[in-house]
């Protein structure tokens, strides 16, 4: 595996990979990699010839308060699951690399990109589009694979890709999860012991809810119970527990197109996500 951190470099080397027609899949992290990572490695490898990962600690997608420097950083303990699973290119830019000096461009996607998790990190999803697009242009992937438990971020890729005709095929994976249940994150590793006990109502009650909703009952009496499920656990804040269009996340007061129930809350200092699919029953 080639780990290169120059996007002259970097184009030369997906340029030889595309010689004699091979098709390339990307796989954009920010590190601290872990099995649900490797899923998306997984997946990109049955789509595609060659597999370039990416490693970029992005900061454009961190607010003012948010975890930028401590955010966990082991890149040679990355990069060799990364060779031992396959791929051929480590992209590993510094910031400079990536946002040179004068950089001054930043792409917003209206709508999927303003309430939910946008709400409670303005501008958070900016970054991700403008990195997510530079990385497009970088490595000009035919597949790029994202995972489901960062729903939004996946819907908000979706539209920029599309936007802006970026001939890529966005490619959604499961979430991957831990045997309790709870789905598998960096940002879990920031769990004390209790924490990472009670981190598993969130599932649980995301579980009970989505059932309810698929068999009938309607949908903001369930939403309030996984709510008060979730403050009883010992979140706090809930940011929100909301029933989401899969498509479009509108939000939704029945159920009669695929529809996604999305949450997120905080235990002590660690904001935790999750989703689950409700399809119309």
């Amino acid at each position: 595996m080639q780990i290169i951190r120059e996007v002259e470099a970097l184009r030369s080397a997906v340029a030889g990979l595309r010689a004699g027609g091979g098709t390339i899949a990307l796989v954009a992290t920010m590190g601290a990699l872990h099995a649900g990572h490797m899923a998306l490695v997984e997946e990109a490898k049955r789509r595609a010839a060659h597999v370039v990962a990416s490693i970029f600690v992005n900061p454009l997608q961190f607010g003012a308060n948010e975890d930028l420097a401590a955010y966990p950083r082991r890149e040679a303990a990355d990069a060799h699951m990364l060779e031992q699973a396959g791929c051929a290119i480590l992209w590993a830019p510094a910031a400079d690399e990536m946002y040179p000096e004068g950089f001054a461009t930043t792409i917003s996607v209206a709508g999927l990109g303003e309430g939910l998790c946008g709400a409670a990190r303005p501008g958070h999803f900016d970054g991700v589009a403008t990195v997510v697009a530079k990385l497009f242009a970088q490595v000009r992937p035919d597949f790029a694979l994202f995972g489901e438990k960062d729903y939004q971020q996946l819907a908000v890729i979706r539209r920029m890709a599309r936007d802006l005709d970026a001939g890529v095929e966005i490619v959604g994976v499961t979430t991957q999860r831990d045997a309790d249940g709870l789905a598998l994150s960096s940002r879990n590793a920031y769990l004390s012991g209790d924490e990472r006990r009670a981190a598993r109502a969130l599932p649980r009650a995301l579980g009970e809810a989505a059932r309810a909703i698929a068999a009938g009952e309607a949908v903001e009496p369930a939403l309030a119970r996984a709510r008060q499920r979730l403050a009883a656990a010992g979140f706090d804040p809930v940011d929100y527990v909301e029933l989401r269009d899969a498509a479009t996340l509108a939000p939704v007061a029945a159920v009669e197109r695929p529809a996604r129930l999305l949450a997120a809350a905080r235990l002590g200092r660690t904001r935790l996500i999750d989703n689950l699919p409700v399809e119309p029953g």
